[in-house]
């Protein structure tokens, strides 16, 4: 287990990150912070998530100085081409439209930083996921529902119809949920 005096604090308001930490026993603070997450044309996907973690690490000490940070960035990558969250439902029928019949990779990065020693440990994980092929109707009620709509490829994984349309993943479960737990616990234990 995690053994720290020090509080710990989660620069995001994303339900699923919140769950993840609480699955694992730590205890937390989450706020938001307010990044613009502009991906620089050919940038790559690991560098995209880790320099927008990092983007996000810097707002987070502008609030909090006292204890250890953690921030996080989600993309999805299909055929090289990175997709963010959906800008309507539109968008969102078109993105589950591509992923259907299709594998994509989920890049999630984060940033954890000791304020107090200044350690801090940048890293990202890359996970696979192959979607099966999905009728139109799957998707128009999966949109209608807007359960895509504040998710990074406009689908999620773990708590709702969004689940059954994943065949096959391949890597971290939890990095498609949105935050690679495993790398996580292992990046808080060197910062404390």
């Amino acid at each position: 287990m995690l053994k720290t005096k020090l509080p710990i604090y989660l620069a995001s308001q994303s339900p699923r990150r919140k769950h993840l930490l609480k699955q694992i026993g730590i205890k937390f603070t989450s706020f938001n912070v307010d990044l613009d997450e502009q991906i620089r044309e050919n940038e790559s996907p690991i560098n995209v998530v880790k320099r927008l973690s990092k983007e996000k690490l810097e707002l987070a000490e502008q609030k909090k100085n006292d204890g250890i940070l953690i921030t996080a960035d989600t993309i999805v990558v299909l055929n090289s081409k990175i997709i963010g969250k959906p800008k309507s439902k539109k968008d969102a029928k078109f993105i589950l439209s591509k992923l259907s019949n299709n594998t994509h990779f989920v890049y999630t990065g984060f940033a954890i930083k000791n304020s107090i020693t200044n350690k801090t440990i940048i890293d990202y994980e890359k996970t696979s996921v192959t979607f099966r092929e999905l009728s139109n109707k799957e998707i128009n009620e999966y949109v209608a529902d807007g359960s895509p709509l504040d998710k990074a490829g406009a689908y999620g994984i773990q708590d709702d119809y969004g689940a059954v349309f994943v065949s096959k993943i391949n890597g971290c479960y939890y990095n498609v949920v949105g935050l690679p737990l495993s790398k996580v616990y292992e990046s808080l234990n060197k910062v404390i």
